[in-house]
This record gives C-alpha cells, structure tokens and sequence, in this order.
C-alpha cells in the first residue's frame, strides 16, 4: 500500500494498534507479567563481621559476611523479593572443596541466621565445589580430569550439610552425571525429604560467567570446564539432561546463563511440567550495568525488558542479580 492509497474495509478491520493505545489497554492485554516473588536474589556469603565488599566487575553486587547477607535479605523481603540463593565464599580452599560441607562455613551459618531473623523467606543453596576447591573447577581433579563418581560423594555431603542447616531448595550445579539421583537419595535418607532440589540441568559452558569467577575467586588454575558443562551448540541435549534430572528426582529444572538460551528455555517449557528456573548471570548483569554506566541504554527498562524475554521464553523464575531493584520498578 501506498502513502497515497486507502485502507480497505477487511485491512481497517484488522488494526492491531486499537491494544495499543494507552497504557491502561496496554496493561490490561499484556500477555507476559512480571512480579518480584519470581525472582530469586544470589548472595555471597563470606567469612567474617561487617563486611560488604563490592564486586569490582559487578557494580552494586557485594560479597557479604553472615552479618550482612541477613540484612540484605531483610531488605530484599521488604521489596517483595521471598527467595534467596546463597553462595560461599571460603577463606581457606582443599583440592576435594571440604569447606563445602562444613557446618560452620559461611553458607550453613547464613541459612541458620536468616531462617533465625527474616520471616517467610524461601533459602535455597548452590551445591558445587567451585568455590571451595585451590583450584577452581567443580569437580575432584585427579590425573588431569574431573572425575565424576568422587565429586558426586562430596556433593552429596554439602546437600545434606544445607538441608541439615535449614535450607528450602538444594541447586546442584555442577553438571556432574547422576548427582540429582544420589542427592535425592541421601536427602530422603536423613530424613530431609521435604527439602526440595532444583537442578542446573541445562548449565553451559559459556562465556558469560566471568564476573561471577571474580566475585567467586572461583576460576579454574588450569584447562576449562568443557568436558563437564554443556557444548553452547547443543539444544537436544539439554532436553536430554533435564529430563534425566527429573527422572532422577528434580523438583524444578534450570537453564543457565538466560538470554542467550532463550530457545533452549522455551523447548525445556514444551517438553517438561515442573517448574522452570532460568539464571540470568553475571556477565549479563555486568554488560547491563556498564552500558547505563555509559549512558548506551536506560538501565530500567533495558532490565525489565530482558526479565519479560526470560519470562515469555517459558521460565517460571528467575534468577538475577537484579532482583531487588527490579521489584522496586515494579512496586
């Protein structure tokens, strides 16, 4: 059609625009919603009294002592946002990450205190080994390889120390193979059978994760962990991996990082029934924040805009470093 030319009876019939008009129309069609109990908020959890260090790449995220992270809690729960998973920050590393079941290590202690002195939150803990281990991948490393029935063993260890200190959720997260099925088992048989696992099922070995290495200090010493997380290339896989975890026991399944597997959220929302995690990680947080540093994007609405393409994807939450101010946003 032409500048100069009319619509036609059947095309004006057909004017999409009419829900577009106001913001009232807007809201009252709008087929993806946003509200903040489906985000969950990472915290890391470190040694120490007082402390709240910034991470140097992640503008905004800190590393918190016990102290802290309780308050960080508290004040997320006031914006609306119930659900927290927390990460440990040890200050001394083994090679098989012993620290990970320690019930005095920073994860255990913070599980108790928030539980202790912030109501209704919903506590759910990382279970790998990356940042408790001197060399930084998720795994017990012997002869050059991570090996896998080893590290499951430890990882049992660490789910049954978290759930022994009063966590909700278990997130095993390192793609281990059947770590799902023996943390089930382990859990059911020290009598924690309501603790609940989501599992990274659909973890890929991306380049987004830098950030969260440096917040972490949980970057491998030497090679990569290419032979454990996911090809980037596959998507039947991660079908494959998530449908083996529920089997296995899997309360909720996730994909991680978020954005750039869209596609793998939506085939994962097609092709399962439990709830559905996607981690929207640091590195996506970080490009966010340095181009509204930069003044490239409206830090806001780029956020808000990224969380609704997670949500329309298919995932039921969402986990992010954003959470608290998105709620605020949207409050």
């Amino acid at each position: 059609m032409t500048p100069t030319q009319t619509p036609t009876a059947l095309t004006m019939t057909r004017r999409l625009r009419r829900l577009r008009r106001t913001p009232a129309m807007r809201a009252l069609v709008r087929e993806t919603r946003l509200s903040p109990d489906m985000f969950m908020l990472p915290l890391f959890v470190c040694e120490g009294e007082g402390v709240r260090r910034e991470v140097p790449s992640m503008p905004g995220v800190f590393n918190l002592s016990v102290d802290q992270a309780v308050q960080e809690v508290a004040a997320a729960k006031a914006d609306g946002v119930s659900s927290v998973i927390l990460f440990g920050i040890p200050d001394r590393k083994d090679d098989i990450g012993s620290l990970a079941y320690d019930p005095e290590a920073p994860v255990q202690s913070a599980i108790r205190a928030i539980k202790r002195e912030v109501a209704d939150v919903l506590v759910a803990t990382d279970v790998c080994l990356c940042e408790y281990t001197d060399h930084g991948h998720c795994g017990i490393v012997i002869d050059n390889e991570i090996v896998n029935d080893a590290t499951v063993d430890q990882l049992v260890r660490a789910a049954v120390s978290h759930a022994a200190a009063g966590a909700d959720i278990v997130a095993p997260s390192d793609m281990m193979d059947g770590r799902v099925g023996a943390i089930r088992s382990a859990l059911d048989a020290e009598g924690y059978e309501t603790t609940s696992i989501l599992a990274y099922s659909a973890k890929f070995a991306s380049a987004f994760y830098g950030p969260f290495r440096d917040a972490a200090h949980s970057a491998p010493s030497h090679g990569d962990r290419r032979s454990y997380q996911m090809d980037p290339a596959n998507g039947r896989e991660a079908v494959r991996e998530a449908l083996l975890d529920i089997e296995e026991g899997a309360d909720m399944v996730m994909v991680k990082p978020a954005l750039p597997y869209l596609d793998i959220l939506r085939n994962l929302r097609d092709q399962t029934r439990v709830p559905l995690a996607a981690y929207q990680v640091s590195g996506e947080y970080a490009m966010i924040a340095a181009a509204a540093a930069q003044g490239l994007v409206d830090e806001r609405a780029a956020v808000l805009e990224a969380l609704t393409a997670i949500r329309r994807a298919g995932a039921d939450m969402v986990i992010t470093y954003h959470a608290a101010r998105a709620a605020q946003w949207l409050s």
